[in-house]
């Protein structure tokens, strides 16, 4: 094994077949499958990760009394409609839930009132964003505890989220992208996680995982790691002529991503955002995100008047709703001149 991951461990059946598992100290170790470094070993392994680290929390209430809130989280976790969501969206899921677990888990789920559930959303008011994510968790556990007859009303259907001002993440300028090469040549890491997100209009899990394997023929082919498991987004782009020369001008990392971490592993796509949060601050960018190089590429294509269709095809974005905020926003300029054309003098 050519992997070297935090719990990761390798042993050796009978058959003398190598298997990977994850394994803490005091905890059953937990089956990761597949080829290392492929997209699906690093699911699983995130997957492992996260049963392995929900133990200590759910200890708390997993001998909590039937019908209570606690007890229907768990039963939620063991279903089947929880098994087939993506291991991100478990593990997100879970977190929220064993996190209300704590301290309401004992609490009969048949007396919740949407007063009780905008009360856990307001907890969290500071950070709408974290807020949000909480509620839809509580969301999703009450859809289908009414479904299972666990609960006798779905008393989270009509709490609204709360209203997130402002516009997200910063799209970079090409001001802002010219600051950042200048700051970070060609040859380094971080020139080279840019052009792996600016040039591909990949997320940043995505281009994390990106290596030389995905390219072939000069088109990069990969599968999204957004709901990868459930709807699985293939993608097949070709390689811009720049990216090629950033990648070969750069150092092989002797692993199956392009991009790796100072001990020479894959990185996390937390450790990858803070990482290039520090890049970012280096060039004097503070307002800057990688996030917000997917934002830039995906207006600059809008600018030059691609179509929708030609974006969702480079960004994999799966409705035109979700492109025609960036094309209509390029299009303002634009027709602007044209309507003030038309006042006469």
């Amino acid at each position: 094994m050519n992997i070297k991951l935090k719990y990761l461990v390798e042993d050796v059946d009978r058959h003398g077949n190598v298997r990977c598992y994850v394994r803490v100290r005091g905890k059953p170790k937990v089956r990761v499958r597949g080829i290392p470094g492929t997209a699906e070993f690093m699911s699983t392994y995130q997957a492992a990760l996260s049963e392995t680290n929900s133990e200590d929390k759910s200890r708390k209430y997993q001998r909590a009394a039937i019908g209570s809130f606690g007890y229907a989280c768990l039963a939620y976790y063991a279903s089947a409609e929880f098994k087939v969501l993506d291991p991100k969206t478990q593990q997100w899921r879970r977190s929220a839930l064993d996190k209300i677990c704590q301290q309401h888990g004992h609490k009969p789920i048949a007396l919740v009132q949407p007063k009780h559930i905008r009360m856990l959303r307001d907890e969290k008011a500071a950070t709408p964003a974290a807020a949000n994510q909480r509620l839809r968790a509580v969301k999703a556990l009450f859809k289908w505890a009414v479904e299972v007859d666990m609960a006798p009303n779905d008393s989270a259907r009509d709490v609204k989220a709360i209203q997130v001002l402002g516009e997200g993440f910063h799209s970079w300028t090409p001001a802002e992208i010219k600051q950042y090469e200048q700051t970070h040549p060609i040859g380094t890491k971080a020139r080279l996680a840019m052009a792996l997100i600016l040039l591909t209009a990949a997320r940043r899990e995505d281009a994390i995982r990106f290596g030389p394997q995905h390219i072939k023929d000069g088109r990069l082919r990969y599968t999204q790691a957004k709901n990868e498991h459930r709807k699985p987004n293939h993608m097949d782009i070709p390689v811009h002529p720049e990216l090629g020369r950033i990648i070969a001008a750069t150092a092989p990392s002797r692993h199956l991503t392009f991009l790796v971490n100072d001990n020479g592993r894959p990185f996390t796509t937390r450790h990858f955002t803070r990482v290039f949060r520090k890049w970012c601050d280096e060039a004097g960018l503070p307002h800057c995100s990688a996030h917000g190089l997917r934002y830039a590429i995906t207006a600059y294509l809008a600018e030059q008047k691609a179509t929708s269709h030609e974006i969702m095809a480079i960004t994999g974005h799966r409705s035109l709703a979700e492109v025609e905020r960036y094309t209509k926003a390029a299009q303002k300029p634009a027709l602007a001149d044209s309507g003030m054309a038309r006042i006469k003098r």
